[in-house]
């Protein structure tokens, strides 16, 4: 059975489409439905992840024409943007880049992540401005001050990230933990939404392409091609969307033990084109193959699967403030990736608004305040069986499945309309 995006959207039009999400699909599956390509006509997948290759482009005035030639340095918020492509010579504009894993100079918690997010918020942003003279000048802009700013993705939605461990006897510090990780394969942390991940349910792009809309941080914007490092083996996209239209508590970002890192999210729609399609879409969890990394030597030393990561385990972190025992120090709230946790009048709150439910607390709190089931990869090392717990995960799969449940709303009610690809995308 085939069909074209053209005729699906025919059916949406006339109330007639079966949409699902991916989530809902491998439910079906699980209980023991027979799900054949007539049976559904569009699934929605997620995915909301730590994502490294992220960069926004953004033009706005800072001051009257003539009054500077061109800037040479720029920060917002302390953030550092690279100046141009354009100059815009005498303009009194900037044209910037900004790349997700840039750094404030002025502290050491914030990165372009919390300000991609500050903007989504409407939040007003301190912009300093170096000209090309040395001299230098401060302004505030808000997104609604800037007539462009578009967000791009250059790696992102891989179809089957990876855990990482620690092989060495000493700790190590790496982007994919919050805190130094341990030594000798005491702890473990993972990426990747498993069998909700967009890419996962079409791993061979038959109806993902270029000119694909999509959602990134509940904006609409379009699939580009394949992203760096993508291959057959673990394809992953690049992408872009206006800032304008972004939904703040999809985005961010996230603390680690190498600086902060940015949030970002995709719902992707996966027309039900080929039985090929539907048979990638009714792949579980443990049908997932994931690579275990060292991250003190950045290799591969096993695999595990994501039934271990996401079958069973707690979506969300379980909040009892009453079993709070008032620690001296807190270490939950001293080592938050998204420092969610704070006291107010001596009595502990947590933000579900920016938790990232990554359960690291849960791991720390000494008493149970804060509890979360995560689960541990099992994987073969040097012929042993070995068994690492979880301790972190860089990926919010209960944000995601609510993503896939809003595009599907947005599919059936029309709000959100596919296209078809312009051209197939080869990894």
């Amino acid at each position: 059975m085939e069909q074209s995006i053209e005729q699906i959207n025919r059916k949406i039009e006339k109330g007639d489409a079966v949409v699902l999400t991916a989530q809902q699909v491998c439910d079906l599956v699980d209980s023991g439905e027979d799900i054949r390509a007539e049976d559904v006509d569009v699934v929605t997948a997620a995915t909301r992840a730590i994502m490294s290759g992220t960069y926004a482009i953004l033009s706005f005035p800072v001051e009257s024409s003539h009054s500077f030639l061109r800037a040479k340095e720029v920060y917002m918020n302390g953030v550092p943007a690279h100046v141009g492509p354009c100059p815009n010579e005498r303009l009194g504009i900037l044209d910037l880049m900004l790349f997700g894993t840039d750094h404030s100079v002025d502290d050491s918690r914030y990165g372009a992540g919390h300000l991609f997010r500050d903007l989504a918020e409407r939040m007003s942003v301190e912009v300093k401005v170096v000209t090309d003279k040395g001299e230098s000048f401060k302004t505030h802009v808000t997104l609604d001050d800037m007539p462009y700013a578009m967000l791009y993705g250059t790696r992102h939605a891989f179809k089957n990230y990876s855990a990482f461990v620690n092989t060495s006897d000493e700790p190590a510090a790496s982007i994919f933990h919050a805190m130094e990780f341990g030594p000798r394969l005491t702890e473990a942390t993972i990426s990747g939404c498993g069998q909700i991940n967009p890419v996962k349910n079409d791993p061979l792009l038959e109806s993902i392409g270029i000119g694909t809309r999509m959602l990134m941080n509940g904006s609409e914007g379009f699939i580009m091609g394949p992203g760096t490092r993508s291959s057959a083996e673990k394809p992953n996209l690049t992408a872009f969307a206006d800032m304008h239209g972004m939904k703040p508590e999809y985005m961010g970002g996230f603390f680690t033990s190498a600086g902060p890192e940015c949030i970002v999210s995709w719902a992707v729609p996966v027309p039900v084109t080929s039985d090929s399609v539907l048979e990638s879409i009714k792949e579980r969890d443990r049908q997932l193959k994931m690579p275990v990394m060292a991250v003190d030597k950045r290799a591969c030393v096993g695999y595990s699967d994501y039934g271990d990561v996401w079958e069973g385990t707690d979506l969300m972190i379980d909040f009892s403030p009453n079993e709070c025992i008032g620690c001296t120090l807190c270490e939950p709230a001293e080592m938050c990736p998204m420092a969610s946790i704070s006291f107010e009048d001596g009595e502990v709150k947590l933000d579900r608004y920016t938790c990232f439910n990554c359960g690291l607390c849960s791991t720390l709190c000494v008493t149970d305040v804060y509890t979360a089931n995560l689960g541990s990869i099992n994987f073969e090392l040097g012929g042993e069986s070995t068994n690492v717990p979880i301790v972190l995960r860089q990926s919010d799969k209960k944000r995601a499945l609510e993503l896939s449940e809003k595009l599907k709303e947005q599919i059936l009610d029309g709000s959100f309309r596919m296209t078809s690809m312009v051209e197939r995308i080869r990894t």
